[in-house]
């Protein structure tokens, strides 16, 4: 039996939620929806389970990671509940669940751990680097480029990159495991077959590849300029942008980080602009939406949602840098640049993949994933 949490209002409202008790089940939300159907009614169900206080079933649904924030459950809400907002709450609100540090819930309810956080990590990279640093030789390469490895030897920097890969997949692999214990596990009673893990498995694939949830969407915001195409680019240009430069760094970064000028043609260019093209494009475009507030979506921002905007921003600027100064022989500022940027971004990767903004890129397909598992055992009890 699901029991009530009177006080689940006021916690949810700690992450970014509104007054949704205005909400008076009329059913507009849902009416509206694209992506309501039989078997996934909402909002409605969300904005009903928050209202009541149930957060057992609230943790143990997929159904807020099925929304993509379009905004027209709350642009057509006669009561201005916002559920719209609600959703992207709940989203926020899954993911402290997930966590079992509570470093989630802090950082998403407290912007003392916010920026106290950020602040701290940037900090341990320059003390490292006041430290460990190489020389800082003014002498260029034949080439005429900076030698950057010099200062900052990329196989000592792969190392740091490894140990924060292994913070990092431990945390969210730690956090995706409790979501598969909250949406599959709490269906007692039903056999899943270890065969339908295999066979359901790309959904996985498919959905976080492609963010095919999205392409559901009839529109996206109240004005039609803002169509689903122009959005649904943006959106996977950056997600993509993203990914490219997490490989880059994690795994290939003694070809990445190199000395050499190669032509403008080679892949290793060619992948740096890509990124970098694709973030810029991302950040601007969320920055101008989130200012000009014209539609729903862009009304309401979190500090979490402006802190992942700037962070990204001042690691595809400094990275951008770092390539001019040191392909036209500029050493110090070269150095010095490199060393900032590696202060903004690796904050921005502790903090938003495991916990924050970019942890939705993950949550997002494994939660459609372990519900395709559970329907599908469904079918065949």
């Amino acid at each position: 039996m699901a029991v009530a949490d009177t006080h689940f209002g006021e916690d949810l409202k700690k992450f970014g939620a509104f007054d949704f008790n205005a909400c008076y089940n009329c059913g507009t939300c849902t009416a509206v929806c694209s992506l309501s159907d039989e078997q996934n009614s909402f909002p409605r169900e969300m904005v009903r389970f928050s209202v009541l206080g149930l957060r057992d079933d609230i943790s143990a649904s997929v159904k807020p990671w099925l929304c993509y924030y379009c905004g027209q459950c709350s642009t057509h809400c006669p009561q201005d509940a916002k559920p719209a907002e609600l959703m992207m709450s709940l989203r926020r609100y899954l993911t402290s669940v997930y966590d079992c540090s509570g470093l989630g819930r802090k950082l998403y309810t407290s912007k003392v751990w916010e920026f106290g956080s950020i602040s701290l990590l940037a900090l341990v990279i320059l003390v490292l680097f006041i430290f460990l640093h190489g020389p800082m030789t003014t002498e260029l390469t034949e080439q005429g480029g900076v030698k950057l490895n010099t200062f900052a030897p990329w196989k000592q920097v792969e190392i740091g990159d490894w140990i924060m890969a292994g913070m990092l997949s431990f945390f969210l692999l730690s956090n995706i495991f409790n979501m598969y214990l909250k949406i599959v596990r709490k269906n007692e009673g039903l056999k899943i077959p270890l065969k339908l893990y295999v066979t359901e498995f790309y959904h996985l694939v498919l959905h976080f590849a492609t963010q095919k949830q999205l392409s559901k969407c009839d529109t996206l915001g109240t004005r039609k300029k803002f169509t689903f195409s122009s959005y649904w680019i943006i959106h996977w240009f950056l997600m993509s942008s993203y990914v490219v430069m997490f490989i880059m760094i994690v795994f290939f970064l003694g070809w990445f980080q190199t000395d050499n000028i190669y032509h403008w043609t080679h892949p290793q260019r060619l992948l740096g602009y890509y990124a970098t093209a694709g973030l810029l494009t991302g950040v601007v475009w969320f920055f101008v939406a989130r200012f000009r507030k014209r539609d729903e979506k862009s009304k309401h921002s979190h500090i979490t949602d402006w802190t992942f905007l700037v962070l990204l921003f001042l690691t595809t600027v400094t990275g951008i840098l770092v390539q001019i100064f040191r392909i036209n022989g500029m050493p110090y500022p070269t150095y010095y640049t490199y060393v900032i940027h590696l202060m903004v971004l690796f904050p921005m990767l502790m903090i938003e993949v495991p916990f924050s903004k970019w942890s939705h890129l993950a949550y997002r397909p494994f939660a459609i994933y372990f519900d395709r598992v559970v329907q599908a055992a469904k079918k065949i009890k």
